[in-house]
């Protein structure tokens, strides 16, 4: 018998990672036909599409003619960035004016994830009328992809976004998750950043968000520009491991903050917290608590289960 194929159709690059995986699921359980691809991770569930063919971001957008495109590969990782600079270019800038270029041939609404970091962090909350400054390579790299994405191809949302987390194939996935095991072990001490206000956000929330924006989109043709969303718990990534610690009932003791600014890699904003605002008075909007978001998130990399009954019975 014929199987009912959702009209609505979306095209997701990035779909292996932390936060294309999550964008993927949440159009693909909400009744659109959703087509993902990646690179190293893609086969057998997503496309394999190097974003840096042109030919081959080319073929699969006219292919697939898809109605929405949602850009969440990047180059993330600050400090790779400064070791990497024209490789980070490459994906986060040339691949991103590229697929730009290709949804305007279909006429397809991109979304291009970008980030807090191209602020300084000087004078938060900010508007996204706000001037970017970025202080880092990673951040200046997002910022000439938005303006690249923006030069070629007007009908494109850019969403500014800022430390995420949820659920993880590897807890080094995220800068979030990655402190799990500093705070399990607590035979030995940990310094933990308590300089940098960050707002972690989960993916599932950030993925909503992309599905509520393509279509209020496919209903009113006015919305593109810039937009902001986040998670709106402000904390150091001290504040964030001892609330892990809190959520599967382990020691925090050994948790050491560290008050100074960081010496060592990229330079990071003192706080970037973004105003969400625009997307809010849209009606758009999803927020997981974080210790309900992390705990869920980190709940498979437990090592010592016996807390099983005491932090969900």
């Amino acid at each position: 018998e014929d199987v009912d194929i959702p009209s609505r159709r979306v095209l997701i690059t990035g779909a292996t990672g932390l936060l294309g995986r999550a964008v993927f699921k949440e159009f693909n359980e909400n009744n659109w036909n959703t087509v993902g691809c990646g690179y190293r991770r893609a086969q057998p569930r997503f496309e394999h599409v190097n974003l840096l063919d042109s030919i081959a971001v080319h073929d699969i957008i006219h292919d697939f003619q898809p109605h929405v495109i949602v850009h969440c590969a990047a180059e993330r990782r600050p400090d790779v960035v400064e070791g990497q600079p024209d490789a980070a270019s490459q994906l986060n800038v040339a691949a991103s004016a590229n697929l730009a270029k290709e949804a305007a041939g279909v006429g397809a609404f991109l979304i291009y994830i970008s980030t807090d970091y191209v602020f300084d962090g000087t004078s938060p909350p900010y508007k996204e009328t706000d001037v970017p400054n970025p202080l880092n390579l990673y951040g200046k790299t997002k910022l000439e992809g938005e303006k690249a994405v923006l030069e070629n191809n007007e009908e494109t949302a850019v969403l500014r976004i800022p430390v995420l987390y949820g659920e993880v194939e590897r807890l080094e996935e995220s800068a979030v998750t990655v402190m799990f095991d500093k705070v399990q072990f607590s035979n030995k001490s940990a310094n933990m950043d308590h300089w940098q206000q960050r707002f972690p956000t989960n993916v599932k929330d950030v993925a909503a968000v992309c599905r509520q924006l393509a279509e209020k989109r496919m209903m009113d043709p006015s919305i593109k520009g810039t937009f902001h969303w986040s998670g709106n718990e402000q904390m150091t990534k001290y504040e964030m491991a001892c609330a892990i610690a809190d959520a599967f009932n382990l020691p925090s003791s050994h948790l050491r903050p560290i008050t100074d600014s960081p010496v060592v890699g990229a330079l990071r904003p003192k706080n970037a917290q973004l105003d969400c605002s625009k997307l809010e008075m849209l009606g758009i909007g999803q927020r997981t608590p974080f210790r309900a978001g992390i705990r869920e998130s980190l709940w498979p990399f437990l090592v010592d289960k016996r807390w099983r009954q005491t932090v969900f019975h």
